[in-house]
């Protein structure tokens, strides 16, 4: 069983855990990442965003390869087990390519989720719920689990020509988390709706079906909600945990699935 499913299957038992994930490209932070995990003797997540790392370089000037060579060259200079690292893709989708049509958009998405899990990320957090140039806003879920279903498919595809065996054995096949819901400004937050939430999972499930990818259904991990805690560069928005209770209930009536 992989690292990340056992660990929300023991979590769904009774199981207090968890995992942080590590956003960043910089040095320094990976480095101080790499340290906290070897002293906690614990498995450690390092995310690269779509704008940080795409099959251009991004912002960092590294393709995806580029920065499983960088994360792999500091880990072993700090003697931090390769096996215990998992890498992950945050925000994959057309999000660098708003400004352009959707057509054009979704095929440099499909490139970069071939790019990524070639370089051998397995968690990936597929968003396709930004507008393009051409698109409606909002887009509606339909298109939203449209959209991450064909990188779905893009994904499994490209594990299986390039991880041996990567989809028959569910130890090495990719994790998936999507979207659930717009970003509103700050002074319009809201919790999101249980139904909401129940209304983008079985999109996603149908759209599975419609793209041929249903048996990775149970590798879908992850749903971001809205649960009514968020900062920006001036405020921050506190938790308050009743305002969240009836969606967080929500996720009890899937066995493989967190917030």
């Amino acid at each position: 069983m992989g690292t990340l499913l056992n660990l929300v299957k023991r979590h769904k038992a009774g199981e207090n855990n968890g995992i942080y994930a590590v956003c960043s490209a910089h040095p320094l932070v990976i480095e101080a990442a790499l340290a906290q995990a070897s002293n906690d003797h614990s498995i450690l997540l390092i995310e690269a965003t779509s704008n940080q790392v795409d099959q251009f370089g991004g912002y960092t000037g590294m393709t995806p390869a580029d920065f499983r060579h960088f994360v792999l060259e500091m880990a072993a200079s700090l003697h931090f087990p390769a096996e215990q690292l998992i890498l992950g893709g945050d925000h994959l989708g057309p999000n660098r390519w708003q400004n352009l049509p959707a057509s054009e958009a979704m095929q440099h998405a499909d490139d970069l989720i071939a790019a990524y899990v070639t370089a051998g990320f397995k968690k990936i957090h597929l968003d396709c719920s930004m507008s393009c140039a051409d698109d409606p806003v909002p887009l509606t879920d339909e298109v939203v689990a449209e959209r991450a279903a064909r990188l779905t498919a893009i994904a499994e595809k490209t594990a299986i020509t390039h991880w041996a065996a990567a989809i028959s054995s569910i130890s090495s096949a990719p994790r998936y988390r999507y979207p659930g819901g717009l970003p509103r400004p700050l002074e319009g937050l809201v919790v999101t709706a249980p139904d909401a939430a129940r209304k983008t999972l079985e999109c996603h499930r149908q759209a599975f079906d419609r793209a041929g990818v249903a048996t990775c259904w149970p590798r879908v991990i992850g749903l971001v909600v809205q649960p009514g805690v968020e900062f920006d560069h001036t405020h921050v928005i506190d938790y308050h945990p009743k305002q969240a209770q009836a969606l967080s209930k929500v996720v009890e009536a899937y066995p493989n699935l967190v917030f």
